[in-house]
Order: structure tokens, then sequence, then C-alpha cells
């Protein structure tokens, strides 16, 4: 796994249970392939919406899970951002800390319009219609940092995901807008995901993250568990970060 170079490596900051209804894996299972893999850390995640009332059951399950010597666990909810003023699909009671999960996962599942979540054909149509690239991505930055300022401990999950799915890439991203999303990162203690499956945030976001002091974590968002610790696009992906 090249830990040696990237101890990033030596964690899973975004796996999936049962919990979620496109995972197979039970929490036993990612904890015991995570240990079988020589990990050691393992945020277990799942998917809410503003309707989930399942999350102290599964804060519960996952205290009553044995964890091998040598693993550290943490929690987290995968929520998407709703609109362009960063509000997030979370229960509203929703605990965030003590008693509660560990962070939340801010997603770009879809893209941060200004009057809710556009679909990336809904999208991909209001920029046939006029919306300039530069104000569309303006609109997704403010949103992911606003995002992060909305709750006390945050992980931005699988962050420019959104963009290939509306015709843009990260090059489209001007640095005002990476700094921009990195100083916001900073400021809010955000740790941001390097993402197996979807091979994101690249080189140019990274390092401006890791300029401003961000610190970064491996995931592979795996949903079975014998994708757990994993890795083979984030390897290379860090190698490519200068900071």
């Amino acid at each position: 796994m090249a830990t040696a170079v990237f101890p990033e490596l030596l964690g899973d900051f975004h796996v999936h249970s049962v919990f979620s209804d496109d995972a197979v894996s039970t929490l036993g299972e990612n904890i015991a392939a995570a240990s079988a893999i020589g990990l050691r850390e393992l945020r277990l995640v799942d998917h809410v919406r503003e309707s989930t009332t399942w999350v102290p059951g599964f804060l519960a399950a996952v205290a009553a899970e044995p964890v091998p010597d040598g693993l550290r666990i943490h929690t987290g909810v995968e929520a998407k951002i709703m609109d362009s003023t960063g509000a997030l699909d979370i229960p509203n009671d929703l605990v965030v800390g003590p008693g509660g999960v560990d962070a939340v996962l801010i997603a770009d599942h879809q893209f941060p319009g200004i009057d809710g979540p556009w679909s990336p054909s809904v999208t991909i149509g209001k920029l046939d219609a006029g919306l300039a690239v530069q104000d569309a991505l303006d609109l997704l930055i403010n949103a992911l940092v606003a995002a992060m300022d909305s709750v006390p401990a945050a992980q931005l999950a699988h962050c420019f995901s959104i963009l290939p799915k509306i015709g843009l890439n990260e090059d489209d991203l001007s640095d005002e807008h990476l700094a921009a999303w990195a100083s916001g990162a900073a400021l809010t203690g955000t740790l941001v995901e390097v993402n197996e499956k979807w091979g994101c945030p690249g080189a140019r976001a990274l390092a401006a993250a890791r300029a401003a002091g961000v610190v970064l974590v491996a995931s592979t968002d795996s949903h079975l568990a014998a994708d757990v610790g994993r890795y083979a696009r984030v390897g290379q992906i860090l190698g490519t970060v200068t900071s």
C-alpha cells in the first residue's frame, strides 16, 4: 500500500454498511476487513436524509462491535448539499460531537442550485441556456464553504465528483476558487478525503488544500467489505500533489 510514502493509506475514512440502502456489508464485516488489511483508522459512514431516523441505532450498533487492537473507529453520516446556501440534507435532531456522530460528510451528489439541488441534466440545461461556467462554479464553491461552516465537524466526500457529470472538470476551477475552497476547509477544520471510487479531488485542489494546512485522508467509498482499504488511484493522486 506504499504507506511509508503515503501514511494516509493506513486509513479508510468513508466506508458504507447495510445502514445505507446501496451497500451490502455489515459494520462488523467492514471492521474485520479493515483490521485484516492492516488499517489503523476506519470511518463508518452511511447516507442520511432529513427524514432519517436510524442514526441512534447506527451509533449503538457501532458501539456494540468489538474493535481489534490497533484500529481506531470513527463515525459519520453522508449528506448531500441542497442548494447554493450550503444547506445539508440532514436530520434536524442530528448530534455531531459527543453523544453523536463524529463528522458529517458533505457530498456533491447533485449541483447546489439557487432554488434547490439540480440534477446533472438540469445543470447542463442551465449551462446551455446561458449560465456562465464561472458563475456556476461560484455557486458550487460558495455552497461548499457555507456547508463546511454549518456543522461542527465535517469531511468533504468525493469533492468535485459532480463536475464531470455536468460536462466540466477541475481544470475549470480558477486558482481563486481553489484558494477559497481550501481556506474554508482550513478555517473550519474540515477534512478533505481523496476518494478511490471517483478519483477526486485532483492534484491542483489537493495542493491548495495542503498549502492551506488542510488534513487529507484517504477513502475507498466502499459499499462492500472486500474493497475496504484497497487503494490504487488514491496513491497515484497523492503522488502528483505538490505544496
